[in-house]
C-alpha cells in the first residue's frame, strides 16, 4: 500500500497574504478580532503555518500597522509635494493625519496604540514624524532650530493626534463640527506661535 509523502509546506507568499488578511479583519472588527487561526483558514494553510512567519499576534499586528505607516508616510509625502508653501504643506499633513485616522479607524488605532513587547519601532512610523518635523522646521525659518523644531512637531502632533482620535472615536459627534472654523487650521497656527 502505497501512503501519501507528506509534501512539503509551500505557499508562495503566504507572510503578504496573512498580513493581508489580518488587515481586512482589523478594518471590519478591530485588532481583538484578529485570529490567527481564521487567517490560517482564509489563506488555506494549517494554524502552525502562520508561525512559520509571524511568532505571535503581535508581529502579524505590527506587520499590519508597518502596512499602514508606509501608507501615511505616502499621504504625508503627497501632501508635502502638493504644497510648496511650507505653511499650506504643514495644514495638508494635518489634514492627511486626519483623514487617514477617519478612513481606517482601527488600523489609526493600531499604529498609535502602545507599543509591543519585542517588536522594534517601525522605520516608516519614525519617517512620518520625521517630515512633520521636516514640515516645521521649515515653517520655522530661520528662528528654526532642532529643539524648537522637535518641541513644535511633539505639539503639533499631539494636537492634531488628540484631535483626530477624538472625532475618530466619535468623542465630537455632539458639537456643530461643520459651523467651527477647521480645528487643523488653528492648531497649526497655535503650534507654531508657541
Amino acid at each position: 500500500m502505497n501512503h501519501p509523502r507528506n509534501k512539503p509546506y509551500h505557499h508562495g507568499n503566504l507572510a503578504p497574504a496573512l498580513v493581508a488578511a489580518a488587515a481586512e479583519m482589523l478594518e471590519t472588527d478591530g485588532a481583538k478580532a484578529v485570529n490567527l487561526r481564521e487567517l490560517a483558514r482564509r489563506a488555506g494553510v494549517s494554524a502552525p503555518a502562520v508561525y512559520r512567519h509571524f511568532a505571535h499576534k503581535d508581529a502579524l499586528l505590527a506587520a499590519v500597522a508597518a502596512q499602514g505607516f508606509a501608507a501615511l508616510v505616502v499621504e504625508f509625502e503627497r501632501a508635502r509635494a502638493d504644497n510648496p508653501v511650507p505653511l499650506d504643506a504643514l495644514r495638508a499633513l494635518g489634514q492627511a493625519y486626519m483623514a487617514f485616522a477617519q478612513d481606517h479607524p482601527h488600523l489609526h488605532g493600531l499604529m498609535f496604540g502602545p507599543p509591543v513587547a519585542g517588536v522594534p519601532p517601525l522605520d516608516d512610523g519614525e519617517k512620518s514624524f520625521r517630515l512633520l518635523a521636516e514640515t516645521v522646521g521649515a515653517c520655522l525659518g530661520e528662528s528654526a532650530t532642532p529643539e524648537r523644531t522637535l518641541s513644535g512637531a511633539i505639539a503639533l502632533w499631539s494636537l492634531v493626534h488628540g484631535y483626530a482620535t477624538l472625532r475618530r472615536d466619535g468623542q465630537l459627534a455632539q458639537l456643530p463640527m461643520s459651523s467651527l472654523p477647521d480645528p487643523v487650521q488653528i492648531i497649526t497656527s497655535l503650534s507654531l506661535n508657541a
